[in-house]
């Protein structure tokens, strides 16, 4: 294992962050929690690309579809209604496939952070993918508002400005799909020695 000071995680800026001007906000709470930006790139990626970037093995689109499920139970939404089936992983393809389209409808950022317990901290400070359950001062509870009742009624991906891995393994993957070794700049911070 490396060192917890090494761990290393991707962290996209999805179409409405660029579009909405958070790109310096995102690497401002980044920076500021004593995280560094090892890599950084703005691209317009394809839909393949993105098609690529999401894992497409069964259990993790089945568990798409659960929360879409859930979603629409809560809201006493029908989901045969909605998208036509009440199959989880017929649903989680139709997920999927909404955010492909959102991914690939606009530019992205994208960045490698690294860090003290890096995949951790990010997804700490970017906040509950749901911005509804994000508590203000993260960066979705403080900027997006987005519903998945509302999204899931107009067939999109939920808008939440941001995508960070969810565990070391996911970033690991990432960062190799995302990044040439060469893009990659380590360096050290001012502040490290006083911080760790």
């Amino acid at each position: 294992m490396n060192h917890p000071k090494e761990e290393k995680t991707v962290v996209l800026i999805k179409p409405d962050g660029v579009k909405r001007g958070l790109i310096g906000e995102v690497i401002k709470r980044f920076e500021t929690r004593g995280l560094k930006i090892i890599a950084l790139q703005m691209v317009w990626a394809t839909k393949e690309q993105i098609n690529d970037h999401y894992p497409k093995d069964e259990k993790w689109i089945r568990r798409l579809g659960e929360k879409t499920k859930a979603t629409y139970k809560k809201y006493n939404l029908d989901p045969v209604k909605e998208v036509g089936t009440s199959d989880e992983l017929e649903i989680g393809k139709q997920v999927r496939n909404w955010l492909i389209d959102f991914l690939s409808s606009g530019p992205i950022v994208k960045m490698i952070v690294k860090g003290i317990h890096a995949v951790d901290m990010v997804r700490k400070i970017v906040g509950n993918t749901m911005p509804a359950l994000s508590e203000m001062g993260t960066i979705r509870g403080d900027f997006s508002v987005d519903s998945p009742a509302a999204a899931n009624r107009d067939k999109r991906s939920v808008h939440n400005i941001i995508h960070a891995s969810e565990t070391p393994e996911e970033a690991e993957h990432e960062i190799k799909f995302w990044f040439a070794p060469e893009e990659i700049y380590d360096y050290k911070r001012a502040e490290e020695d006083i911080m760790f």
